[in-house]
């Protein structure tokens, strides 16, 4: 939740408040720290002393929480898109 606040009042500051002559400059601080955090991830997994034997898993479970919500959302949207896409063929017609 925290996070959430976080981001709104920055989304809210770089709208409303942030001059737009330091948009390059932002683009780039923004470029170097996703990188650090990805760094620093890699670092701390690196660090565990199984990690090697974790990866298998740590891989399926990602893989797992990808595939199902992929999944169900090309459902969703073949089902909304057969229904939508019917009413606009009859209304053509």
């Amino acid at each position: 939740m925290d996070i959430l606040l976080i981001m709104c009042a920055g989304g809210l500051i770089g709208n409303r408040i942030f001059p737009a002559k330091y948009k390059k400059f932002n683009e780039y601080a923004q470029v170097i720290c996703t990188c650090l955090l990805i760094f620093s991830m890699g670092v701390m997994l690196g660090r565990r002393e199984n990690f090697i034997k974790e990866l298998t898993s740590l891989g399926l479970q990602s893989f797992i929480l990808c595939f199902i919500p992929s999944f169900f959302s090309m459902i969703l949207v073949f089902i909304l898109s057969r229904k939508f896409m019917e009413k606009k063929d009859k209304e053509v017609c």
